[in-house]
């Protein structure tokens, strides 16, 4: 008989620490964070500035050597500032609590400095000043390193500022701070931050792996709101890389997953409606638009969706609705300039027209398009205005999109039924 093997001891299990990457704190500039001062001017822009290098000087500073890092009239002299410039007073807040390292180096806490600087970021990127929000949201990080959500915070402002490399290192950060302090709202986020930066340059395929990682984590923590809007991105990268019928079943999980009262439900309603205009579906894209216009509030948006109405109206044979769409969009003419969505609706706007065969509505629209899209180098925009422009003084309609054939589309019943289900939901939402 074999002998049985001798009992080998096991070895200890090796405790695996998460790596934390360091993140890029400064980009090409000469000056630490004179972003700021180039984007906001006088004397506010220098205060926004001190700030930012006092709590980064006093991050970098081990805790018992703080003592005596600012002179003894900083703090006095920081105060009379803020009074001179009469700051926004939400502004003034974060400012006076970002401070505390002058008046107290030794007794001011992480978590109050932090959540002083993530305050003044807010107000900046709120004004659009992004370049200032990524140096105050950075102060912010710093004098909290461990912290995941300032970290993604961070990036998420980054991104937003086209400052993709600093974006990426501090999204990367954010998982691995996520990963240590078991904040798996952060963890999760910060890989769909990850996901919506490499969308942007348009790696799909890594866009997809990122959000895919964020709604794993999402879901085996219970976190749907995360889980939300993993699905909604996925859907939207699915519309450019999978088959419709693929596309269709992420929207309604992400629809599912939100709920009927999310408030990023109109974005999705508004998603899923261009994306049932661009398969040639217009009757429901034209019942979700409609639905969603209501919930809109932010005069660009309104804008590009009244132009979407009057594209899907077009190509119904709704006359009416377009008519509708077309004084929506013109009466807002005066703000075209400030508007970043008006070439687009311009455009959609135009389609509609041509497909009515109103060539002169067409024409005025498709010129209108092409004039706004070249001021702002929106070469996708010009181009196809220049299409329906040669298109309507020819008085020829423009070919629209068609339902593709096969097996990988949506049924028509299906799409009725998501597309009843987004309208009540937005109707209900809109009455309470």
């Amino acid at each position: 008989m074999e002998a049985s093997p001798p009992n080998r001891p096991r070895k200890p299990r090796r405790r695996w620490r998460w790596h934390v990457p360091p993140a890029l704190v400064h980009g090409g500039e000469s000056l630490a964070g004179a972003q700021v001062l180039e984007e906001v001017q006088g004397p506010l822009g220098l205060l926004l500035w001190e700030t930012y290098r006092d709590v980064a000087l006093w991050s970098a500073t081990d805790p018992e050597d703080r003592e005596g890092l600012f002179s003894a009239g900083a703090a006095a002299a920081r105060k009379q500032a803020m009074e001179a410039v009469g700051a926004d007073p939400a502004l003034e807040r974060g400012l006076r609590g970002a401070a505390a390292v002058l008046s107290d180096p030794v007794g001011a806490q992480e978590a109050e400095v932090m959540a002083a600087c993530r305050q003044a970021a807010d107000w900046a990127e709120q004004r659009g000043l992004l370049a200032t929000a990524v140096a105050l949201a950075t102060a912010a990080a710093l004098a909290s390193p461990t912290n995941a959500g300032a970290a993604f915070r961070v990036g998420q402002i980054a991104r937003r500022n086209n400052e993709g490399a600093r974006a990426e290192t501090w999204f990367r950060r954010a998982v691995g701070l996520g990963r240590q302090a078991k904040d798996w709202a952060s963890y999760s986020e910060a890989f769909l931050g990850l996901g919506n930066l490499y969308k942007q340059r348009g790696n799909y395929p890594a866009a997809r792996r990122f959000h895919i990682r964020g709604l794993r984590a999402a879901r085996r923590h219970a976190l749907r709101d995360i889980q939300g809007r993993a699905l909604h991105d996925l859907f939207t990268i699915a519309v450019e890389t999978s088959p419709p019928i693929e596309a269709q079943e992420l929207a309604k999980l992400a629809f599912r997953a939100y709920g009927p009262r999310h408030p990023k439900l109109p974005a999705l309603a508004h998603d899923v409606a261009y994306f049932w205009m661009s398969q040639g579906r217009f009757e429901p894209a034209l019942e979700v638009f409609r639905a969603v216009l209501p919930h809109l509030h932010e005069p660009s948006e309104r804008i590009i969706c009244a132009g979407n109405v009057g594209r899907a109206a077009g190509a119904a044979g709704d006359r009416a609705g377009f008519e509708d769409a077309w004084e929506q969009v013109w009466a807002a003419e005066p703000e075209w300039e400030r508007l970043q969505m008006a070439p687009q609706a311009l455009l959609e706007l135009a389609h509609g027209a041509s497909t009515l065969r109103d060539w002169v509505r067409a024409e005025r629209s498709a010129e209108s398009a092409r004039e706004q899209g070249q001021r702002r180098g929106m070469g996708q925009v010009v181009m196809e205005s220049e299409a329906v422009l040669d298109a309507a003084r020819r008085k020829r309609a423009v070919e629209q999109p068609a339902l593709p054939a096969g097996a990988n589309v949506a049924s028509a019943e299906d799409t009725q039924d998501l597309a009843a289900d987004l309208v009540r939901s937005l109707r209900g939402a809109a009455a309470r």
